[in-house]
């Protein structure tokens, strides 16, 4: 019988030993191996998030909120100085106004304000521009209905959707607004032309003046379809509010720049501004990302060091244990190599057993333990996020701030910076098995040969005399 031989058949001497020894290595590698599938998973998403930095920086008026807000609007001086920085390669301006229903339009608003809205408007009564008028039949306030306003972007460029806040934007039927006009013609949000019977070609009235649709757009949003975009020079010669802006969507020539030319604006600019690039939101995922990297390394490491230790101790304990047939065996000629050979069989027989059962407790335990890992992390982010952001240069509903839905420049990072820690999932490849094997093989060589050339290095007479 040959040493390999050997040492597997002796791995299964004493079967309470072996259950016992596999089922506590195979809780080490099992949480090694989660461990280690939850780094990999981590690192993908970090560098999927490094990838997806964009070079936009978003610059609103400060302490502007919604149309509740205080804050001065800026102007097209602020947006040249802005462009004469360095590094900057655009600057699109953006202005938002609302129309009130039978007041400044005879558009109708597709959206209906729900009971939220409603509790705002009997609070605050005609907060954020909502119309309050009696139904039919109906006297007081008691019977009052509210209308939200039409939210109206004047846009230089409508393909822009960093300044639209909006996550696509299809044309369905009509064609875009011209990248240089100032005719007074609108693109009009799938469900506001729904809700107004409009079509291109169609008119209606904003401002006293005839606006002509030119087209239908769909947005993916609630909020934006029930909006209107317009040429920006024609949006505020109609609102009276010539040479002013909402906010201004800076693009740096490369990302690496964009922390460069987020600083420049505000030195620049100094408090008249809030300055937000998606840099500050990337930054804050990945702060919360190398954070789970972090426990996932060290807990590796402790899985690691934990497995070593323990095979050590229990190869240390089986060597002594077997000190005087140690002793038989060289007397009979043995050389240290095939001794330490057969307890390095037996290890490596105790490591693959574990190791299995290991896999399948790593596979079934991955994703809930990153998932709790994740949520501290996702939580924390969130709420910063949605603190440095409430509110924003997108004119708003009752109560301030940006409208539900409305995804705006702040939002969108907002939500960039959520997706970061969102659906992040463990998955178990053949690389992390490979790896994941090897590591287990090491640990069972290291953790028998040590003790095994010490032993095997005695002579046979003081080997067979016991302790």
């Amino acid at each position: 019988m040959d040493s390999f031989t050997r040492g597997v058949r002796n791995a299964f001497r004493n079967y309470i030993r072996t259950t016992s020894v596999v089922i506590i290595l195979a809780i080490s590698i099992g949480l090694a191996l989660i461990m280690l599938i939850s780094l990999f998973a981590v690192n993908d998403r970090i560098d999927s998030v490094r990838a997806s930095v964009g070079t936009t920086i978003t610059v609103a008026p400060a302490g502007i909120r919604g149309f509740q807000g205080g804050g001065e609007l800026l102007t097209e001086s602020d947006a040249d100085t802005v462009s004469s920085l360095d590094h900057v390669a655009s600057v699109e301006q953006s202005f938002t106004s609302r129309l009130t229903t039978d007041t400044d339009t005879t558009l109708q608003s597709a959206i209906d304000p729900g009971s939220f809205g409603q509790q705002n408007s009997g609070s605050s009564g005609q907060s954020g521009g909502a119309q309050m008028s009696p139904p039919p039949g109906a006297s007081g306030m008691g019977g009052a209905t509210m209308t939200l306003p039409v939210m109206v972007n004047g846009v230089q460029d409508n393909a822009s959707l960093q300044s639209l806040g909006m996550d696509k934007l299809d044309i369905v039927s009509g064609e875009g607004l011209a990248s240089t006009t100032e005719d007074n013609v609108a693109l009009v949000g799938s469900q506001l032309a729904t809700k107004n019977n409009l079509q291109p070609g169609s008119t209606f009235t904003a401002f006293d003046t005839q606006i002509k649709v030119v087209g239908i757009f769909d947005s993916g949003n609630q909020f934006s379809n029930s909006s209107l975009l317009m040429p920006i020079d024609t949006l505020r010669k109609l609102a009276s509010s010539e040479g002013q802006i909402n906010s201004m969507v800076v693009t740096a020539d490369s990302s690496a720049n964009v922390q460069a030319v987020t600083d420049s604006i505000k030195s620049e600019m100094g408090s008249k501004v809030d300055v937000v690039s998606q840099l500050d939101a990337t930054s804050q995922a990945l702060s919360s990302l190398e954070g789970v990297k972090s426990i996932t390394r060290y807990s590796l490491a402790g899985a690691l060091i934990s497995a070593s230790v323990i095979l050590f101790l229990i190869m240390l304990m089986i060597v002594r244990e077997r000190r005087q047939e140690i002793g038989v065996l060289k007397a009979i000629g043995a050389s240290n190599v095939k001794i330490m050979k057969q307890f390095i069989s037996e290890s490596l027989t105790f490591t693959l057993m574990s190791a299995v059962v290991g896999t399948v407790l790593g596979f079934a335990f991955s994703n809930p333990v990153l998932n709790i890992l994740i949520n501290s992390s996702s939580s924390q982010t969130t709420q910063v996020a949605q603190g440095a952001f409430r509110g924003g240069p997108q004119g708003g509903p009752p109560g301030g701030g940006a409208p539900p839905g409305a995804g705006g420049p702040g939002r969108q990072v907002v939500s960039a910076s959520q997706s970061a820690l969102e659906n992040l999932n463990a998955v178990l490849d053949y690389r992390l098995l490979v790896y994941g094997l090897m590591a287990a093989l090491l640990i069972a060589v290291i953790g028998s040969s040590i003790p095994a050339w010490t032993i095997a290095r005695i002579r046979p007479a003081e080997a067979m005399s016991g302790e």
